[in-house]
């Protein structure tokens, strides 16, 4: 049975050491008059959850399916930007400029009018999770490209290689650690756009549920979303992690 490299298990054990302390902590804390409204405690959020389960794995449900369907869209868009960028030096000067405007615009500035533009179902939502995460895919696959050695390309042009060849065997098996690291990346912040664009106007979503939660002052319901949203994150980046592991166990980072 094949175990876990020792690194591995140390930044595991290390994970799971911070998540008990900050729990205790919290625990701690209300342990003194600071009102439930305000900070609930544990327990109490943990007995939301529970009383609260069905409700919660609907909305969980629908951001999860947001955060899918951007994240598949953005790496998607994030890879084919860099890879007519690499090809086409004209078109990377044309591109690179709307690519960093499209970072330097708040995303809560561009929330309400996407929304306005595509309704309040989940297509604004998906267009949000997008602009958030194709940046980190295309800058750092866009790196990884450009920077491959040349003299295995000055081999592959000897050897009577195809553009193709080239780009298939050459530029992209050279690039897959930097586009695995932007990937990573991607997979960290992809709940930020669907719960900004459900905080901005939504009738479902987790972001939903926090915002009618604050409203009515059930602290402990948005910590419960919150909690959910937290684990939701870590599970898709150690996914994300895991396959990438596997695919590119040749890269001296996953040594």
């Amino acid at each position: 049975m094949k175990t876990l490299p020792e690194s591995r298990l140390s930044r595991m054990r290390r994970s799971l050491t911070v998540f008990a302390g900050l729990l205790l902590l919290w625990a701690l804390v209300t342990l003194g008059d600071i009102p439930a409204f305000l900070l609930p405690s544990p327990s109490a959020v943990a007995q939301a959850l529970w009383d609260n389960r069905a409700y919660l794995a609907y909305h969980t449900l629908i951001t999860a399916s947001e955060i899918a369907c951007g994240l598949l869209a953005g790496v998607l868009l994030g890879a084919t930007l860099a890879l007519c960028m690499i090809f086409s030096p004209r078109l990377q000067r044309w591109l690179m400029p709307l690519v960093l405007t499209s970072q330097a615009i708040p995303v809560f500035a561009l929330a309400p009018l996407l929304v306005l533009w595509f309704g309040f179902g989940m297509s604004a939502k998906v267009v949000m999770a997008v602009l958030v995460i194709f940046f980190p895919v295309t800058s750092a696959f866009f790196d990884g490209l450009r920077r491959v050695n040349n003299d295995y390309l000055d081999l592959a042009r000897t050897l009577r290689a195809s553009p193709w060849a080239q780009l298939r065997h050459v530029r992209l098996m050279a690039a897959l650690p930097a586009f695995g690291s932007g990937l990573r990346m991607a997979a960290a912040v992809a709940p930020i756009g669907a719960i900004i664009g459900e905080w901005v106007g939504s009738a479902e979503g987790l972001g939903y549920v926090m915002l009618n939660a604050n409203a009515r002052m059930q602290t402990d319901i948005c910590f419960a979303a919150l909690f959910i949203l937290v684990l939701m994150t870590v599970l898709l980046w150690v996914t994300v992690d895991a396959l990438l592991l596997r695919l590119i166990d040749w890269a001296p980072e996953n040594d």
